[in-house]
């Protein structure tokens, strides 16, 4: 059983999280919270694959919530969903371990459709804040001597492979799409992922990400 978690002070939107939820992901069981103290309150009984969190909550920033989520169940993915798309609030949940933000001023159905991304290893983005990452990203030069092409060298001290997997892996590609695409095991393509984590010092794709644009595999536009 896979449990998910809804922290959301607003009643209208915390039912239609709890009615939606279970359509989108069959079989999960749901909790839903208005406050702080009620998600640790149920962070102590159990464990959550999926977590929905607003950040303006009454009694705290959700962002806080969110840290000590990823540092205590750092396999559990929590994503952001609030009316606050400015770099401040995006940059600090993703910095505490969100693995995805999603505005409330777009559809419903549209938020639905960027939360489903998760079942193939992408991190569920609203346009608006993909199009801020993108831009911050692309005011880090990148290292000396341009952008990598295509087939070009390994970058850093990643090997030619390892550069390969980074590459698809910050492109949105999950593991086992990887791993098909390069003609590897899924345990191989796992190996590399962990080596280049360790090399690059990250621990999440968010983080990869970055360091992919960094580094000049994938384009920042």
């Amino acid at each position: 059983m896979r449990y998910a978690l809804v922290v959301e002070d607003h009643d209208e939107t915390r039912e239609w999280w709890e009615q939606e939820l279970p359509r989108l992901f069959q079989g999960i069981d749901m909790d839903a919270v208005a406050t702080l103290r009620d998600a640790r309150e149920l962070l102590r009984q159990r464990h959550y694959w999926l977590a929905i969190v607003d950040i303006n909550l009454p009694d705290g920033s959700g962002v806080d919530l969110i840290g000590e989520m990823a540092e205590r169940f750092p396999d559990t993915l929590c994503v952001v969903c609030t009316i606050f798309d400015d770099d401040h609030h995006i940059f600090s949940a993703l910095h505490a371990g969100a693995q995805g933000y999603l505005v409330k001023d777009q559809p419903r159905r549209r938020q639905l459709e960027q939360l489903r991304e998760i079942l193939h290893g992408q991190p569920p983005l609203s346009p608006g804040v993909a199009r801020r990452i993108l831009r911050f990203l692309s005011r880090s030069s990148p290292p000396s001597g341009g952008r990598a092409s295509h087939g070009g060298p390994p970058a850093g001290n990643l090997t030619e492979r390892e550069t390969e997997v980074l590459r698809l892996i910050a492109k949105g590609y999950s593991r086992p799409e990887v791993a098909s695409l390069l003609n590897l095991s899924l345990n191989t393509v796992s190996t590399y992922t962990k080596s280049i984590y360790q090399k690059l010092d990250v621990s999440r794709r968010a983080e990869a990400v970055v360091e992919a644009v960094r580094l000049g595999l994938i384009r920042s536009d």
